[in-house]
């Protein structure tokens, strides 16, 4: 593929995720970086940063794989995860910990736009692949529109769902997952894969009143 992540070690973190993502989480966490270097870009943004930045997209959604499907919530193990790959690469403290905060907190709304730039780009490259376009603006949009298009989607709100429900079916330290799902509103006793079928749930905001997502781009197990 033709995107660039940065730099040596940029490139690296999409090497390893590309081993061990579902193929549409793989795809979305590259769109990811895309929309976030997009509005990095337009922040000047530039050297370490960045690519610290591309290390924090690709390892976003990491903690749904096998080998970070651990007993903390899925944006916890994949922000360690993120942390120890750059910690093994020779990577200052205190840039993994900004990646960590960003990979921890990026389904964390009003939370994560106000924990410094990484964080706050990553929670809005999350929203606009899940439909919040208006966070882009229009210089360079074409461009990116094409690039984006490079990179299927693969039903990724089915996938990336059902990844963070096989993963929060596990036992958990602290409180458990809060799936961004409607609730139960049919008889009890109803297959998981029956309250799968239920459309997702979007939330703008911290407080915000849950609406429901366009049915193409709805964000999917979790707090977004």
């Amino acid at each position: 593929m033709d995107v660039t992540f940065g730099g040596e070690t940029g490139g690296l973190a999409y090497a390893y995720v590309r081993e061990i993502l579902h193929p549409a989480i793989l795809n979305h966490s590259v769109r990811v970086w895309l929309l976030a270097d997009h509005l990095a870009r337009q922040q000047g943004l530039k050297g370490k940063q960045r690519e610290a930045l591309a290390v924090a997209c690709l390892f976003h959604d990491s903690g749904t794989a096998a080998p970070h499907d651990g007993a903390q919530r899925f944006e916890v193990e994949g922000a360690d995860a993120a942390r120890a790959f750059l910690s093994e690469h020779g990577w200052p403290e205190d840039l993994g910990q900004q990646v960590w905060e960003a990979v921890a907190l990026h389904t964390s709304p009003g939370i994560a736009e106000r924990m410094g730039t990484l964080p706050r780009l990553v929670r809005l490259a999350v929203l606009a692949d899940f439909g919040r376009t208006d966070l882009i603006g229009t210089e360079g949009r074409a461009e990116l529109t094409e690039a984006l298009e490079r990179l299927p989607r693969l039903d990724i709100e089915t996938a990336l769902g059902d990844a963070v429900v096989a993963g929060s079916a596990q036992p958990r330290e602290g409180a458990a997952l809060q799936l961004a799902r409607r609730p139960a509103r049919g008889p009890p006793g109803r297959s998981r894969q029956d309250r799968r079928r239920e459309p997702l749930v979007l939330r703008t905001g911290p407080l915000a009143t849950p609406v429901t997502a366009p049915r193409t781009r709805r964000c999917p197990g979790s707090r977004c």
